[in-house]
Formats: C-alpha cells, structure tokens, sequence
C-alpha cells in the first residue's frame, strides 16, 4: 500500500513507520522534524517531507509532493499530535490552548482535506485511521484542550464516515492506550501541581511499571488497513482494550449501531425516570 503518515519522526508514528515499512507498505513521513536519519535507511520506500500539520499552506505542498511521485494514496494515517497547554482551563493561556485545540484538531483536518483527492484515486478500498485518544470519551482535569482536540477529532471521524457513507472509504479514530512516550515525560516535568495528582501519579505508575502494549497499537493500525476491516467506519476503538480482531464478523449489525461511538446517554437508558 503507498501510505501517508503525519507524526512519523518521534514515538508511536515512527515505530508505525518501521512497522509498515518492514511489512512491505511504501510510506510518506509528515513531521516538523528532520528525517533523514530515517530516510537514509536501507528501506528505501520510506520518503519524508518536513510540515508542520496545523499550517495548511505546509500541508496543501506536502500533498502537492506526494500526488507529483504517487498517482493515489491507498491509506492516511494521521499521528501527529502534542499535549500543548496544560492546566486548569479557566486559568489556562488563551493563546497557548488554542495552538494546542489547532495543532491536533485542524492538523488531523488538514490532513484529511489535503489528501481526500489522492485516496480517491485508490484502487482498492481507502483507510484512514486518525489517533484520538487522551480524554476524547472523559473529562480529564488540566487537560482540557487536549481532551477537546481529541474528542473533536472522534466526530469529525463520525461526520466523514456518515457523508461518505456511499463511497469505498472506511475511516476510523483509534485509541492507542496509555504508551511511554515524550508526552508521559511532559507529564512528569510539569509536575502534580501542574497536571494534578491523579495524573502525575497515574504518569509514574505507567514510567515503572510498564505501559499498555505499543504491539497492540501498531497491530490494530495495520487490522484497519487491512480488508479485513472493510465496511467498518465511523468508530473509536481502544486497541488494548477493545476486540476489534473479530469485528469484521458483525460488520453487518454494527453498521447500524452506535458501538463504538460518542453519544448521549438518556436517563432511561439507565432506569431512571427523571
């Protein structure tokens, strides 16, 4: 497959990266950072393009560059992300929130925008799978816009799969668990204070007692590349926790069902009458 990849520089992109490349896939690398290192490698199927993916003019060049070497994209994977501004949010800095809600909200959009051509132009059926994550289905205290990035990119997820719902497109946000990662140490150099007891304490246990599987992640990434995924679309799947290895059997009954999705929970849904 000939694969486009925001956030390929650094941790879980990059070891999906390595991944995908040992597996056969050609991979285009999006990342503000410098790859070559990467590109220099003997897997010469990996290209790169420095782009910062909450600057559309960066992206609609990238996208340029991959359309002048490729004549479609069969997958978008897009990775790219930071933990940006921490704290309470009414104390938070405006600015800085709001470069982290654009960073990980329009760069996954922009993304999506920038290739919608190119996966079109697929000869199989086309995959997109967008990270999410990290308070996208809680509240979860002093990280307020990263929460709201993420659980923004869910919808968009919901709202794409239902407008193209007729073409050969499956897209999918996915869950990666709690992965050691430059963001685990963020946590950890801001200190409780910053980011609050139950996180600080939560980002320790996972630094020494190990993390959820980053096999799983990398697993559930290629599953939904895969055929064997086709016709599931508009859903956020934890990869350590959900048994989406077996969901292309009720593809039929989850098609119409909001398993898997973000919604509103009536009173009577939980036997009560008020």
């Amino acid at each position: 497959m000939k694969l486009v990849l925001t956030g390929s520089s650094t941790g879980i992109g990059r070891a999906l990266a390595t991944r995908l490349l040992a597996h056969g896939h050609q991979v285009w690398g999006l990342a503000r950072s410098d790859q070559s290192d990467f590109a220099a490698q003997p897997a010469a199927a990996f290209r790169a393009t420095r782009c910062d993916v909450a600057d559309w003019s960066h992206v609609e060049r990238a996208a340029a560059a991959v359309a002048a070497a490729w004549p479609h994209v069969d997958g978008l994977i897009t990775c790219a992300g930071l933990q940006g501004e921490v704290g309470r949010a009414l104390a938070a800095d405006p600015a800085k929130w709001s470069a982290t809600v654009r960073a990980n909200l329009d760069g996954t959009y922009f993304a999506l925008r920038a290739f919608a051509p190119l996966l079109a132009r697929a000869p199989r059926r086309a995959k997109i799978v967008c990270f999410s994550g990290g308070g996208a289905t809680k509240p979860r205290a002093n990280f307020s816009a990263y929460g709201v990035a993420k659980t923004g990119v869910v919808r968009l997820v919901e709202t794409i799969a239902e407008e193209e719902r007729a073409r050969p497109l499956d897209i999918n946000a996915l869950a990666p668990g709690a992965i050691n990662t430059r963001l685990t140490d963020e946590i950890l150099a801001l200190g409780p204070a910053v980011v609050g007891a139950a996180e600080f304490a939560a980002a320790q246990k996972q630094k020494s007692s190990g993390d959820a599987p980053l096999e799983k992640a990398l697993d559930c990434v290629e599953w939904l590349l895969s055929p064997a995924s086709d016709g599931i679309s508009g859903r956020l799947l934890s990869a350590p926790w959900d048994a989406w290895p077996t969901l292309g059997q009720h593809k039929d009954s989850l098609a119409p069902s909001d398993i898997y999705t973000l919604r509103r929970i009536l009173p009577e849904e939980r036997g009560k009458k008020w």
